[in-house]
């Protein structure tokens, strides 16, 4: 099997690069440091299409598909894995679970605002006690008179207390299945809207630009229509859209392993020590040969993943795979670039110290690393 890009996503593919170099990465270090959202560089996204890339063109997309988005991400977390979270939060949590949970009524509603990058969607399922083990949600929702009454909190929410964001679809528990099991499903919240509160936001170690609050729902009242999906099968349909944001993950992991490379090899080139440039000492040249075999060795992975999701075969391990082996890519990969780059690689005028920063939470979200290894167990069929 040969994994060679089309025409067409080589010229996606080089039209966000020349966007993530001119327009991202020279704005990045402000908002880092700043810790603001980029609503400028959003707005531009938007404008390019790149919210809309794997969404039907009859809901303001681009016509494309999920290996398309991942291309637009691993240029994005090159420059910055800040903005390429917004993006890939934006489609595949935002509007992934609308276009494919959702009834006619609610896509036409809601994808042409989110596919356009006007509005921005998150979605809550992360509790103070439920991670992991999302199954322990303790938000509520009550059917009373047509209306759900929505009580609880949210944990580590992308995208979720930004001007622009219009919709947080939640998990909750609806009521309680034979044998004491929880029923959980997932139901639309637009905002604003009463008792919702996107509370302050956290002070993270890195993504300083990803817009990211816990959340609390004190008697939010939304339509009975606002029921995404069928009741009782919110967590289960969450674990899909897990699946394929794992390979978008994976690609962004990617980006920024792809990213420590090119600045490493730049600097090597460039710093002199001893009379030559570093890049000329072995121990030097096999940090790097290290660094794009983990790179290459990645970017297969997602590959792999993404053609077989789009080609209707069981995807699920590849994709735990992918995820695995690209976040341990770009967390090795931002340490030895920092290691390279000696005291400079400490300071934050650097993009490998912001990567060494951000690169940690890519081994956590989504399912941590520990997760992608009990998934990839399980398909063993070990007793």
């Amino acid at each position: 099997m040969e994994f060679e890009l089309t025409e067409e996503q080589r010229a996606l593919k080089q039209t966000v690069a020349e966007f993530a170099d001119e327009v991202v990465a020279p704005v990045a270090a402000h908002h880092d440091a700043t810790k603001t959202f980029p609503y400028d560089v959003v707005a531009k996204m938007g404008s390019l299409g790149l919210f809309g890339l794997p969404f039907p063109e009859e809901y303001g997309g681009m016509g494309g598909d999920y290996f398309t988005l991942c291309i637009a991400l691993e240029e994005l977390a090159r420059v910055d894995q800040s903005v390429a979270m917004t993006l890939e939060a934006g489609c595949s949590l935002g509007s992934m679970p609308v276009y494919r949970f959702g009834n006619e009524q609610q896509k036409q509603e809601w994808l042409p605002q989110l596919t356009s990058g006007a509005a921005l969607g998150a979605f809550g399922l992360t509790e103070a006690d439920g991670g992991s083990d999302a199954g322990a949600t303790k938000t509520t929702a009550r059917l009373e008179d047509g209306h759900w009454r929505i009580n609880g909190n949210k944990q580590f929410i992308t995208n979720s207390g930004t001007d622009i964001t219009k919709l947080v679809t939640v998990t909750a528990v609806t009521g309680e299945r034979d044998g004491g099991k929880k029923e959980i499903s997932a139901i639309m919240i637009p905002v604003p809207t009463a008792g919702f509160t996107a509370e302050p936001a956290y002070n993270k170690v890195g993504w300083n630009a990803s817009d990211t609050h816990p959340l609390s729902f004190d008697d939010v009242v939304v339509p009975e229509e606002n029921l995404l999906g069928e009741r009782g099968r919110g967590y289960a349909n969450f674990l899909r859209i897990l699946d394929e944001g794992r390979i978008a993950i994976a690609a962004v992991s990617v980006g920024a392993a792809q990213g420590c490379l090119d600045e490493s090899v730049k600097y090597a080139n460039e710093r002199k020590a001893f009379g030559q440039s570093i890049g000329r000492y072995q121990a030097i040249e096999f940090k790097l040969a290290r660094m794009q075999v983990r790179a290459h060795t990645a970017r297969l992975a997602y590959y792999d993943a993404a053609a077989r999701m789009l080609a209707g075969k069981p995807f699920k391990t590849q994709a735990s795979i992918a995820k695995l082996v690209a976040s341990e890519a770009a967390m090795d990969n931002a340490r030895d670039a920092t290691q390279i780059h000696g005291g400079y690689g400490f300071m934050n005028d650097y993009a490998v110290a912001r990567h060494y920063r951000d690169s940690k939470i890519l081994e956590i979200g989504e399912g941590t690393s520990e997760v992608q290894l009990m998934l990839i167990a399980r398909d063993l069929g070990l007793a």
